[in-house]
């Protein structure tokens, strides 16, 4: 977070009492293990102070993918729903009942898939080292019991209330605590600035149009920061900006003209955390997002409507105005601009 960002946010610690704590509990069993210089039998290898030798994989990762999967799946979860806080993720206490049913889910998907793949282990093995001819010796070596995985697959959480501490020790505790909770909201808008940014990166970089499916982590984005509105007074209008944004959109077909130049604004500010709060801001103290909506399609066009223009040699000083708020580039869908262009 940078340091102007810092300066300008701080969640106060009572907040605390709307959020409850989540913390992932996931262990994975990689099925590597360090390849050893017995590996090679008599082969010339490097000294250990010149390089190290690698891993070798005694089951196909391929059995193991979903497991890496549900976990991903439950990050997923916790990163739209809360924000990052003391090693997981602070969610709204509003949210909690239906996170713990979702976690809950993904936690009985993955003992289910434990299951299986227990059930399969040596057969899996068996085939791993039939697929690999020639290493037959190097794999058969180095592979443990089924009940060694057993303890190395696991999928669970914790779910904690976090307070001010009482008693001895009380004042240095509480600073270190205070510290955490103050950086929320940072944590918050970068997060959000990070996930508008893999956003453009795979969705509307070098596009003229996008699909409907677009939106999703735009409105995906909006519902974290609704959820989280109560952590500093600049995230609730900075939701209702998107909001405002999301109303002009068609609602089918793809995405051109105006509208992709709104969402090109739009993006374009959420990637910018400094921004986003020096927006956030300017609502707050009683601009329309309206307004801000506009003035950011505005900025977007004005660089294509300069590239566009040619100048010609002429008496006449009067200059054309670069565009018109009416204005519909061609190809792009005529829609109720709700007073944005």
């Amino acid at each position: 977070m940078t340091t102007a960002l810092s300066s300008s946010l701080h969640t106060d610690v009572t907040v605390l009492k709307q959020l409850t704590a989540i913390r992932l509990d996931v262990a994975i069993w990689t099925a590597r293990k360090k390849l050893s210089a017995a590996d090679f039998g008599s082969s010339d290898l490097p000294p250990e102070k010149l390089a190290s030798l690698g891993s070798k994989r005694v089951c196909n990762p391929d059995d193991l993918r979903i497991f890496a999967a549900l976990k991903a799946r439950a990050v997923s979860l916790l990163e739209r729903t809360g924000v990052r806080f003391l090693g997981g993720w602070a969610i709204p206490e509003a949210k909690t009942s239906a996170v713990v049913q979702e976690l809950s889910r993904i936690g009985t998907a993955f003992e289910d898939a434990k299951a299986s793949f227990l059930s399969r282990y040596d057969e899996a093995i068996r085939q791993w080292i039939a697929e690999n001819p020639g290493w037959e010796s190097l794999i058969a070596g180095s592979t443990v019991g089924v009940d060694t995985v057993r303890s190395r697959l696991g999928f669970g959480w914790q779910v904690f209330q976090v307070s001010p501490p009482r008693g001895k020790g009380k004042a240095t505790v509480s600073n270190a605590l205070a510290n955490e909770v103050g950086g929320l909201a940072g944590t918050l808008f970068d997060e959000i600035a990070k996930s508008a940014t893999e956003t453009w990166r795979k969705s509307y970089e070098g596009k003229t149009e996008v699909s409907q499916k677009a939106l999703s982590p735009l409105r995906t984005l909006r519902t974290k920061l609704t959820g989280l509105s109560f952590i500093e007074p600049r995230v609730m209008p900075v939701a209702d900006l998107i909001q405002t944004a999301l109303i002009t959109m068609p609602a089918k077909g793809s995405i051109g003209g105006m509208p992709l130049y709104a969402l090109h604004g739009v993006f374009g500010l959420l990637r910018d955390p400094v921004a986003l709060v020096s927006h956030g801001q300017r609502i707050l103290d009683g601009e329309d997002p309206a307004d801000i909506l506009h003035e950011l399609v505005r900025t977007q066009r004005e660089p294509e409507a300069e590239e566009d223009t040619v100048p010609e040699e002429t008496d006449d000083i009067t200059a054309p105005t670069p565009f018109a708020d009416d204005t519909v580039p061609p190809g792009g869908p005529c829609l109720d601009s709700l007073g944005l262009w």
